[in-house]
């Protein structure tokens, strides 16, 4: 499979969970709702709810390599089954990275729509015949403009793999004002899994927050 395909927290203060930056909220001296990953170098950050398991970053590293991903910046990752399919917890991906001269001049909507898996159907009608993923079905799609220049694409699609069952996608792709870096977050797991835990996953992918230098 194209390896494109698979391209903090809080301090204890006094027995209340604090956090450094005060948009990361939590319910004072109490047990803390979600964990926050964050980027501090691009203004980036995310949260998903507690419970969810973040891999080290050294794990998210080596399994990118092993994915045959050679790209470069920031990532970060939750759940054990990193990079599989037909999974029954729901697996998140963050990615941000500087794109070189050459990528920045040729980004496009329909870069980001590809960002990690092939979405637009001009890259899905160049796949060879023993692509592993069938049966696309693209569930939404709509163009992101935040503020402060950044822009990009949020889109939600489903893929079988191998022929096992169906996973959903909910994949936020952006860039800043001038096309000098890349911000990706993918949230996925298998249909009954991505339905029974809509409202998390909508908490994640809505907290997915960029700040333009």
């Amino acid at each position: 499979m194209a390896n494109r395909a698979f391209r903090w927290k809080s301090g204890l203060v006094g027995g209340c969970a604090l956090l450094v930056a005060v948009v990361f909220g939590l319910t004072a001296c109490g047990a803390p709702q979600y964990t926050y990953s964050a980027d501090y170098s691009a203004n980036t950050y995310f949260k998903v709810p507690y419970g969810w398991h973040q891999l080290k970053q050294t794990d998210v590293t080596s399994a990118l390599k092993s994915a045959g991903w050679s790209g470069g910046g920031w990532t970060s990752a939750f759940d054990d089954n990193f990079l599989s399919f037909a999974i029954p917890s729901p697996f998140v991906f963050a990615q941000v990275g500087s794109l070189t001269s050459t990528a920045s001049n040729g980004l496009s909507y329909n870069t980001l729509i590809d960002a990690f898996l092939p979405v637009s159907s001009s890259i899905r009608s160049q796949l060879p015949s023993n692509y592993p993923l069938t049966n696309f079905q693209l569930i939404s799609q709509k163009k992101l403009t935040p503020g402060q220049g950044v822009h990009g694409i949020e889109e939600t699609y489903t893929y079988t793999y191998g022929g096992m069952i169906a996973d959903t996608f909910e994949q936020v792709a952006l860039t800043d004002s001038d096309d000098t870096k890349f911000y990706l977050l993918v949230v996925h797991c298998t249909d009954n899994c991505f339905a029974k835990n809509q409202k998390a996953i909508d908490d994640v992918i809505s907290s997915f927050t960029v700040r333009s230098p």
